[in-house]
């Protein structure tokens, strides 16, 4: 292949409108039957727990796009050029997560945080804390919102921000001369990984974490943010095998960007053990009473099924595939490698989230079917919008000058 005259070869093929619009379906569906079963006598709190759970999961594959997008320009390298408008697409469904997350923030709060807005009459302590917490600090609070809300527009106002800014400078690499933006876009990508870590780190225990409240982790965000950036490789995975059936991207995917995906998702499943066990390690030798019962609830009662499940499928039998060389350049079995781990990582986010309303696991009877819908609605959403995304632009930024020393280098490569 050699370098191209101009960008028009580089849309996307027809087939992302088919998907479109089979993701679209398949949303408004499952989005119908999580409705009607919510409306059921005694469900409405279960549909919360259901649709927190599946919020956070798409939450975490659109900012972890955004988070290996701003690891690839700061990097550079050629892994990350024929995945990086997948990123973008997927970067740009910021906006439909924050409008789930309104759900949220006007019914769902009783449903999740009742422990903060109610708290126990004899814990002093606990009461104090809920003032600061959830309820509002008086007539001079910002924008007269409580403290979970307010935090909560922070974060995605910060999200946004960096989102329009990378997006905004790479669509000048749709239109000619050819540049070198990359000084730009690190200028924008350094900053934005670090307010990134600190935001949703803040996020997850706002969203996440709270829902246990005497319990504290130190590492709790840094678990959040592999788990994001894992589950975003494993959609990238996905995106690029679907697409390499097509042109272009049969032309511009190779084994050796196969290769370096699939070692990034190695390397993410590490740092996820690796962060967990710390959290269980540290945890475990100091033995607090206030710490030790997060554990203990997860770990009892039914809940260790989920607990090895996660230790087996999540961590030790990807991880030796991973080291597999020529399973890592194999796009058509790595694929199905990431399809499994990104269900695992609705599985772990389940682990973390649905215990802390249901003490027993003794029976398949704990899996609701909103456990299982919701999630698949959110996500079926979160397709549309994304392939709707992507062929709104090229699956090349062709005016990108490391663009067109990609081009060169795919074109001696099947020379």
């Amino acid at each position: 292949m050699s370098a191209r005259t101009n960008g028009s070869e580089f849309t996307a093929p027809e087939m992302v409108n088919t998907l479109y619009q089979r993701s679209l379906g398949i949303g408004l569906l499952f989005g119908v039957i999580s409705l009607i079963t919510a409306i059921l006598p005694g469900t409405r709190e279960q549909f919360f727990h259901s649709y927190l759970i599946g919020f956070m999961l798409w939450l975490g594959v659109t900012l972890g796009s955004m988070v290996i997008l701003m690891i690839q320009h700061m990097t550079g390298g050629k892994w990350g050029m024929v995945i990086r408008r997948q990123l973008e697409a997927a970067m740009k469904c910021l906006p439909l997560m924050g409008v789930l997350f309104i759900p949220i923030l006007v019914a769902g709060v009783p449903n999740l945080y009742g422990a903060w807005l109610n708290p126990n009459p004899h814990d002093k302590h606990m009461i104090e804390l809920s003032q600061v917490y959830m309820r509002r600090f008086g007539t001079s609070n910002f924008l007269f919102l409580n403290g979970y809300t307010g935090r909560a527009i922070i974060y995605f106002v910060i999200w946004f921000l960096f989102a329009y800014l990378l997006n905004r400078l790479s669509k000048q690499q749709d239109n000619p001369p050819v540049e070198n933006l990359a000084p730009r876009f690190r200028r924008i990508a350094a900053p934005g990984l670090i307010l990134y870590a600190f935001t949703i780190s803040f996020a997850v225990i706002d969203w996440v974490m709270s829902l246990s409240p005497p319990w504290i982790s130190t590492i709790y965000g840094f678990i959040f943010i592999v788990g994001e950036v894992l589950s975003a490789l494993c959609v990238a995975v996905i995106v690029e095998r679907i697409l390499s059936n097509y042109q272009p991207t049969a032309s511009l995917l190779k084994a050796k960007e196969v290769h370096d995906h699939g070692k990034l998702i190695l390397t993410f499943v590490m740092l996820w053990a690796y962060f967990s066990f710390s959290q269980l390690l540290i945890i475990w030798a100091g033995n607090l009473p206030s710490e030790i019962n997060f554990f203990t609830r997860r770990l009892y009662l039914g809940w260790q099924i989920v607990a090895l499940a996660l230790v087996v499928f999540h961590f030790a039998i990807p991880f030796l595939l991973l080291l597999s060389r020529q399973f890592k350049r194999d796009a058509k079995t790595l694929v199905w490698l990431a399809s499994w781990l990104l269900f695992m990582r609705f599985v772990d986010l389940f682990w973390y989230i649905e215990p802390n309303f249901t003490q027993r696991l003794s029976s398949l009877s704990w899996i609701h079917l909103l456990d299982i819908v919701v999630p698949i609605a959110i996500g079926g959403i979160w397709f549309a919008m994304f392939w709707r995304n992507l062929r709104s632009r090229p699956l090349l930024p062709f005016y990108d000058l490391h663009a067109q020393e990609f081009l060169e280098y795919v074109g001696a490569a099947h020379d």
